[in-house]
């Protein structure tokens, strides 16, 4: 996943006036500002839930639309759209009973917006680069690689009020998929009357918390309360005022002027050179996204055919002041594979610059390897000045804490996934940002030797059996020890070294409340309000 956070503003000025010129009796009321002013880092590509694939476009989706499910402010997953879900005894079927809504132009949300849109995203000719989303559904995948007919998928509104979905397998996490945008309804009748009805404002449907006012091309763009969404009451601002800043410089002093609520991620980013002082002064925010970056080792080439060895390598190092030192964004050191947003096993599963044990689990390694001297090691990393200052850093901790000469080697991105993918690598960079917020998208990668985004030629037979059961075991507790155990093998083994998680980091007013950043990065206002 990848995308850039909307930024919430207001100029004080503006609310300074507003608040002079109000009526007494209107004053206490204007205290609590009603409008934000937003900045988005440039124009939305498409404002279409079904082909929409970054922050930008997302920030406002999310606003405009309302999926079955939606992620709360506790983070936690909710019926939305749908008032009632019922999940079938082996996972396989859901059923989903729909509350009475309406879309922004008055008609009525029905099974049929779902199935339509479900369908629409699937179908190859609509092009949805996200459509491997609903690959879940029962023909999900043949439908939109052509090899089966869009009717052959497992969705069917039973009425108005009712969608059943069949899945392929079990998938224990679905509810959590539908809150995702490929999955939001859309209006039948206007997508077909109107191919274009996503691209402005007097066209533009949505069933959300805020309907599409305004939208003037790369200058703004405004939102207003929908008076017709089912959960008003819940929506504190009237208004949601975008405009599009692309200088990182210029929004941030925007920000210090007091033009801006909030700069930085997750639809943009902070000045480098601004970073350390944010921090050192409290004001810098961040939080923990689904995101891992990790160095992967090639487990059938030696020494790192070894689990000690891998082991000793990623214990040595020094993940804290990589961070400090180096990154300087408050990334979160990690000893564990899945990120915070989805936690396993709080603290993780080894201890972060652990030299003792590294020199330990080294020297029985290479007794084990049957070697009294470490072969020629090379470090790989793809073209890129932050992955080479990482590596740089890394090296130099090996050398220290271990005694070994590690050689960098940098390629251009193709050749360096070629490499990868062909096992032509000792150590190489690689990291992976969830597609939602479920521990298995991460465990997963590891589960096939010959898994696409494997590369380690790792494998475990008891690691693959413990994912296997994890997608049919009903109770979710039951389930996540299931992970924790897994994840323990993996860590065991280590044919990832994790490195650190990916954070979201921003400065925003201290009077704005209730914005959600849910575990993937993506932002959601439905909730926000500004306090006095």
């Amino acid at each position: 996943m990848n995308g850039l956070l909307c930024a919430s503003v207001l100029a004080a000025a503006a609310g300074a006036a507003m608040a002079a010129d109000a009526k007494p009796e209107q004053k206490a009321e204007q205290s609590v500002r009603k409008e934000m002013y937003l900045n988005l880092y440039s124009e939305p590509p498409t404002l279409d839930p079904g082909l929409g694939e970054e922050n930008l476009s997302f920030a406002v989706i999310r606003a405009t639309f309302d999926g079955l499910t939606r992620i709360g402010a506790d983070g936690q997953i909710h019926p939305s759209a749908a008032e009632k879900i019922d999940i079938s005894n082996d996972l396989r079927t859901y059923t989903f009973h729909l509350r009475e809504a309406k879309w922004s132009n008055g008609d009525r949300v029905t099974a049929r917006d779902f199935e339509y849109a479900w369908k629409r995203v699937l179908d190859p000719r609509t092009g949805a680069n996200y459509a491997y989303q609903l690959y879940a559904i029962k023909n999900g995948k043949k439908v939109n690689r052509g090899e089966a007919k869009v009717d052959d998928l497992g969705i069917k509104a039973l009425d108005d009020k009712t969608l059943q979905v069949t899945l392929e397998a079990p998938t224990p996490y679905f509810s959590l998929l539908t809150s995702f945008p490929s999955y939001y309804p859309v209006n039948q009748k206007v997508a077909e009357s109107n191919g274009k009805w996503a691209d402005e404002a007097a066209t533009h449907v949505g069933n959300g918390p805020f309907k599409l006012e305004s939208w003037d091309h790369k200058e703004k763009l405004v939102l207003a309360k929908n008076p017709t969404y089912w959960d008003k009451d819940a929506v504190k601002l009237d208004k949601l005022h975008f405009t599009m800043v692309e200088d990182e410089y210029t929004e941030f002093a925007m920000f210090e002027n007091g033009e801006l609520d909030w700069a930085g991620s997750p639809t943009s980013s902070l000045p480098y050179d601004e970073l350390l002082t944010l921090r050192e002064d409290g004001k810098l925010k961040t939080q923990g996204i689904a995101g891992t970056y990790w160095y992967k080792f090639n487990t059938e080439q030696a020494p790192f055919n070894n689990a000690k060895i891998r082991k000793a390598f990623a214990y040595a190092i020094d993940r804290a002041s990589l961070i400090h030192d180096v990154l300087q964004t408050n990334q979160i050191p990690a000893t564990a594979a899945v990120p915070p947003s989805m936690t396993l096993k709080e603290g993780g599963y080894f201890t972060d610059h652990d030299v003792t044990t590294a020199k330990k689990l080294l020297a029985e390694g290479m007794k084990e390897s049957g070697i009294t001297k470490l072969p020629p090691i090379t470090l790989s990393f793809n073209t890129s000045e932050a992955h080479k200052k990482i590596a740089d850093e890394i090296q130099s901790q090996w050398k220290e804490n271990l005694g070994v000469d590690v050689q960098l080697v940098n390629k251009e991105w193709k050749v360096y996934m070629e490499d990868l993918h062909e096992g032509n690598y000792q150590i190489g960079r690689m990291g992976w940002l969830g597609d939602f917020n479920d521990p298995i998208n991460f465990l997963e990668l590891y589960k096939e030797k010959d898994g696409n985004n494997n590369d380690t030629n790792w494998e475990n037979p008891k690691y693959k059996a413990l994912l296997d059961q994890s997608a049919t075991e009903k109770d979710p507790a039951k389930r996540l020890a299931i992970l924790t155990e897994a994840e323990q093998i993996l860590m065991d083994e280590m044919p990832i070294m994790p490195i650190y998680f990916y954070t979201n980091s921003w400065v925003q007013d201290e009077t704005l409340q209730g914005v959600v950043i849910d575990g993937l990065g993506y932002v959601d206002f439905k909730w926000a309000s500004f306090t006095n």
